[in-house]
């Protein structure tokens, strides 16, 4: 599937929030995304959690997606499906470098479509939110609620390699700066200095748009 939309418009179609909280006594970041897609539940729902269709739009699975099962993204996070309530909602942990936050998925039925709610919330790492403030899981997020939304609406799978590309062509910086400026506006909304929030969206978007070196 080629990646042909409106990158600004689409990455407006996410509500952003910042929140901070607290998690076993230590200080967490929050970041909430919500979006609205025209797909019954139902089917965002097995999107969601079908093994053979998450590559379609996201990153090939294994493991036992059940709820105490283990399961490994390729590439990228593993972990512990905490709880899982077909059609409604999911929590699992998401372990990456070491590090462990957790991640919860709910799905609102809304005027015959679904409105789909991603929490994830992770302990406080004060240098690290600095230099990039939500939009260090934010933005990634952002994509693949980009690639779900086209593949609830054709049924195709997005491929991994012309979505690399497209993300640091001119419609995906267009879309990714749209992301990150998102995200450091939630940021304002929580207590962070604009100048510093503003300064570490710039930060993210170069992270997510430079092309690496060979």
């Amino acid at each position: 599937m080629s990646i042909d939309i409106d990158p600004v418009a689409v990455a407006g179609l996410v509500t952003r929030e910042v929140r901070s909280g607290e998690r076993d006594g230590s200080p967490t970041k929050i970041a909430v995304a919500r979006r609205d897609y025209t797909a019954a539940r139902g089917d965002v729902w097995d999107a969601l959690t079908d093994p053979d269709r998450i590559p379609r739009w996201f990153l090939p699975v294994s493991g036992d997606l059940v709820e105490g099962g283990r399961y490994q993204l390729e590439g990228n996070a593993g972990g512990t499906v905490l709880r899982c309530q077909a059609p409604e909602a999911f929590a699992v942990t998401w372990e990456m470098g070491g590090g462990v936050s957790w991640v919860t998925v709910t799905l609102h039925p809304h005027d015959g479509g679904t409105v789909l709610e991603l929490v994830h919330e992770s302990p406080v790492e004060p240098e690290f939110w600095e230099q990039f403030g939500p939009g260090a899981v934010g933005v990634g997020w952002d994509l693949g609620l980009m690639g779900l939304g086209l593949h609830l609406a054709s049924g195709d799978a997005v491929d991994p390699a012309a979505a690399q590309a497209w993300t640091v062509s001119d419609e995906g910086k267009a879309f990714v700066g749209a992301s990150a400026l998102g995200w450091a506006e939630a940021a304002v909304g929580d207590g962070d200095d604009p100048a510093d929030a503003h300064a570490a969206a710039e930060r993210t978007v170069a992270f997510y748009t430079t092309v690496p070196e060979a």
